[in-house]
């Protein structure tokens, strides 16, 4: 893909004596230069025990590393690491458990040059001084081209919506994301979302948008208002990963945003202070959906995009196995990196419930940060809801309803529980996600709860 750069650039190399200190010349010719010439870079640089060089050979091994020199790259990369890998996706994990190493300054222009090859609208995002370090919260080394170009992965906007009714391409396991807001209630089939991964819409009055990252499990709803910026936030896919999550990007001002944490990590907005408000957001199948929400309304099949929306198409391999497609070290305790939990972010804290802790239907009473919560949910549909008990403790559950220790039985609804009484207690805004993602973007500041 990538040997396409002019000879002249790279013919230099023959003096190789004269070239040991130019970085610039043997990074280049690493990436982008003939094979002949990139061996002869990599013998340098390993000889010279240049670990500056080592983004650049990790780059390199994206691109070309699979092929013939496969072997040149690999042995190159684990001399100078001291490490083993066995290609690109090790190298990778290699690079994010050692932040210390850094790239020669002429890496950031390489890596831009990479992206500029693919797809020229990816400067929109990193170009000129929004890639300068000093203007990221995450690393460029650590960002990965995702396998599509800008919008490759189109998101819905004010989509059509069709009452419960007349969704016959629904079938009743059919999993979808729920959503109610003042009593607006909408079901947006994950069947559809994994194709598109991102809606911009307004729900109850509400302008708000759902982040699906396919890849860490999560959706993520956010209010997309925000105090001082005007116009609601509109958000696309960049084509961009950070270990193994998609960067979002805003269209008024083409920042990156992390998907899971709802923060600008790349341009003109990295320095707002900005942090997306979540909303809730519950999984469930298309039946107890529907069953709940007989007024809901759903999305149509009339997207004005071609994709195979049928039943377990989209990602149905990725989300069959147990391995990552992109390279991400989150994960540990027990839990496989793809086992799902709960999460909640509250003032104070953060807590993982793994899924399994749901088998069968469960009410589970916690403290969250400052928080009194109680959570309910069955694993069998990664329907799970959790809410501010205020104290009180409950005892019994059959999802629809929750039964307190004095016996006062609460309606489980998607805003809050409601007592016969009036009192109410509301529904706080967690998700589901791979363990890894979460390990990844809050595993620093969560708890996992133990059982």
């Amino acid at each position: 893909m990538f040997r396409t750069l002019a000879a002249a650039a790279l013919a230099a190399l023959v003096a190789l004596p004269a070239l040991a200190a130019d970085m610039a010349t043997l990074s280049r010719a690493i990436v982008f230069g003939p094979p002949s010439q990139a061996r002869v870079a990599l013998e340098t640089v390993t000889r010279e025990r240049r670990t500056d060089a080592l983004p650049a050979i990790i780059l390199g091994m994206r691109y070309e590393g699979r092929g013939a020199m496969g072997p040149d790259y690999r042995r190159a990369f684990n001399s100078l690491s001291g490490a083993r890998a066995n290609g690109w996706f090790d190298a990778m994990l290699w690079q994010e458990a050692n932040p210390q190493v850094t790239p020669h300054p002429s890496y950031r222009q390489l890596k831009l040059d990479s992206f500029r090859r693919i797809d020229p609208n990816f400067m929109r995002f990193l170009g000129g001084e929004r890639s300068d370090p000093a203007n990221m919260r995450i690393r460029l080394e650590e960002i990965s081209w995702g396998g599509v170009q800008v919008d490759g992965i189109p998101s819905l906007d004010n989509p059509a919506l069709i009452p419960a009714s007349q969704a016959s391409y629904l079938v009743e396991d059919d999993l979808v994301f729920g959503v109610e807001i003042n009593g607006d209630a909408r079901a947006y089939p994950l069947r559809i979302m994994g194709w598109h991964e991102m809606f911009n819409d307004v729900i109850g009055g509400v302008p708000v948008a759902l982040a699906y990252c396919t890849l860490c499990g999560a959706g993520v709803l956010y209010e997309t208002t925000v105090p001082g910026q005007g116009a609601p936030f509109v958000f696309g896919s960049s084509g961009f990963l950070y270990r193994s999550n998609k960067l979002m990007f805003d269209r008024r001002t083409d920042s990156l945003w992390n998907q899971f944490t709802g923060k600008p990590v790349a341009g003109p907005l990295v320095n707002s202070g900005i942090e997306l408000k979540t909303r809730p957001v519950t999984i469930t199948s298309w039946a107890d959906w529907r069953a709940d929400h007989p007024d809901t309304r759903v999305l149509s099949l009339n997207t004005g995009h071609s994709r195979n929306y049928g039943s377990g198409v989209v990602y149905n391999d990725y989300f069959g196995s147990p391995d990552l497609m992109f390279p991400s070290l989150g994960g540990g305790r027990d839990l496989a990196q793809k086992d799902y939990v709960f999460g909640l972010r509250l003032p104070g804290g953060a807590k993982a419930y793994p899924l399994d802790a749901f088998a069968g239907g469960r009410a589970i009473s916690d403290r969250v940060g400052l928080s009194d919560v109680v959570l309910v949910g069955t694993a069998d549909t990664r329907t799970v809801r959790a809410y501010d008990s205020g104290g009180i403790l409950f005892a019994g559950t059959t999802l629809d309803t929750l039964t307190d220790t004095a016996g006062t039985v609460w309606q489980v609804g998607e805003e809050a529980l409601v007592a016969p009484d009036g009192r109410r207690l509301p529904r706080l805004p967690g998700h589901i996600a791979y363990w890894f993602g979460w390990q990844s973007f809050v595993g620093g500041e969560s708890e996992f709860w133990e059982g």
